[in-house]
């Protein structure tokens, strides 16, 4: 069908819609036009880093200081083991906060790993707030990581945490022993000192930093890491970086919260979000696992699309189809990866196929891509699938063209006859993108098989590969005549 002749049934289909009773959201959505998907793009902000030995409350102070419950914590020691990046802003200044796991001396595995990550987030701060305990005073570690700050030439403002009361202010003069200078009582749990504090770092924060990396031309693109727990996430990550820039480790649910970092594929800026594995649903969840879980939801809905992370060579979970339906719940692109493919023989591999064939009946339309996230092992072939999935995403169908393809449709399989009646769509809409929402206008009910119908039709013919599609029905009457 010609442009014209799309244009002309568009005229007359439209016509013939003023004829039925239309609310005003359906006036609305008819009008809608074609929205642009902007990304946010962050600023290149100076840098805090929070640092201190395990539980000293560094992730209560970044809570405190960001204004909500951010960071995950929880009463027992080393519940954050990345550095974690934050906006705030103090005083009219904004500023990224980086929270870190505990620093420890002489500690191995996973604590190691932990106290690595806290001195690489001193390398990429301007300025280091360092918290103490004031009811436990100075600690060997303290000095230890004193020493290793002084090595750094960072400004270091000392917080003495858990002063909760003018009483306690004299267990924060101890900590003038420690040779950085003025000690300044905060109460992180109840925000008491915490202003002083940010006055006295705002006085050492430089306007501009000299650490953070300017936001890449374009607008990187936001990817959401997501999976059950242990299935390579930060593996992933650390391989697309090209640096050991979150904790890995056999433990299940090494990650916590939500770690950002860029990454450049193919020339292209992508920013890609490591998230905690999910175990469970969120009411099923307790302690650091609730609050992961409710960040990870979180990270899912900030970005653009979501990569979900599979075990090649384990069977197919319910955890692993629910967090696949966590993405399409929140109207996101989607891309699943077969990691571990290396451990992968042939008959794994035919089995696999299977059970995604069985099992995911309803989501054949997401692209895949089988890599080894340890070897790097086609972590080349990301890319395209992720710009498949983006574009699909954002696509939008012009409304002459919508219904063209609608009409030729109907016309060669019609609606079935149900209590005598055959449904018409009188015009369809596509009133946004990202996801793609369509919107129909019936004389009668369409049943659920035939909207699956029209969907599979919308993608052969149009694409939408990698992406949900929503698709309404507003049945409406013909307006009475007066």
């Amino acid at each position: 069908m010609s442009t014209s002749d799309e244009q002309a049934q568009y005229e007359l289909l439209r016509g013939n819609l003023e004829s039925y009773d239309l609310s005003e959201e359906d006036i609305a959505v008819l009008g809608a036009e074609a929205g642009q998907y902007v990304v946010e793009r962050p600023k290149a902000l100076p840098v805090i880093a929070v640092v201190g030995r395990p539980n000293v409350g560094k992730s209560t102070l970044v809570n405190r200081i960001v204004g909500e419950r951010v960071a995950v914590v929880q009463d027992t020691p080393g519940v954050t083991r990345d550095r974690v990046s934050y906006g705030a802003s103090w005083t009219g200044r904004d500023f990224t906060l980086l929270d870190t796991g505990g620093w420890e001396v002489d500690v191995a595995g996973i604590d190691a790993s932990v106290a690595k990550q806290a001195e690489v987030a001193i390398d990429h701060s301007d300025v280091v707030v360092l918290v103490v305990d004031a009811t436990v005073g100075i600690t060997n570690t303290d000095e230890q990581i004193v020493r290793l700050l002084r090595r750094s030439g960072k400004p270091i403002v000392l917080a003495a945490n858990k002063v909760d009361s003018a009483m306690q202010e004299a267990d924060a003069a101890y900590l003038w022993g420690l040779g950085l200078g003025e000690p300044y009582p905060v109460s992180a749990m109840h925000g008491r000192g915490t202003g002083d504090l940010l006055d006295a770092v705002m006085k050492v924060l430089p306007d501009e930093s000299a650490v953070a990396e300017p936001t890449p031309e374009g607008g990187p693109r936001r990817i959401a890491l997501v999976g059950r727990p242990n299935v390579g996430k930060s593996s992933l990550l650390n391989k697309l970086v090209g640096e050991e820039r979150v904790v890995v480790d056999p433990l299940a649910g090494t990650t916590r919260d939500p770690v950002d970092e860029y990454a450049e594929l193919d020339g292209e800026s992508w920013m890609f979000v490591d998230t905690a594995g999910i175990r469970r649903r969120v009411h099923q969840a307790s302690g650091a696992d609730y609050y992961a879980s409710l960040r990870t939801q979180a990270a899912i809905e900030k970005a653009e699309l979501g990569l979900v992370l599979l075990d090649a060579s384990e069977p197919l979970t319910e955890q692993d189809i629910r967090v696949m339906q966590q993405v399409v719940d929140a109207g996101r692109a989607l891309v699943l990866i077969c990691n571990k493919w290396d451990l992968v023989d042939e008959d794994r591999r035919a089995e696999l196929d299977r059970e995604l064939d069985r099992e995911l009946s309803q989501l054949r339309w997401a692209e895949r891509v089988n890599l080894s996230a340890l070897t790097g092992w086609h972590t080349n072939r990301l890319t395209r699938a992720m710009e498949t999935a983006i574009t699909s995403w954002e696509t939008r169908i012009p409304t002459g063209k919508l219904n063209a393809f609608l009409g030729e449709l109907a016309a060669a399989h019609p609606h079935p006859v149900r209590g005598g009646k055959q449904p018409r769509i009188l015009f369809a809409t596509q009133p946004s993108a990202c996801p793609p929402r369509f919107v129909l206008f019936a004389s009668g009910f369409i049943e659920a098989g035939y909207r699956r119908f029209i969907e599979r039709q919308l993608r052969e013919t149009f694409g939408f590969d990698g992406t949900p599609i929503e698709i309404s029905v507003r049945v409406r009457e013909r307006r009475k005549r007066k």
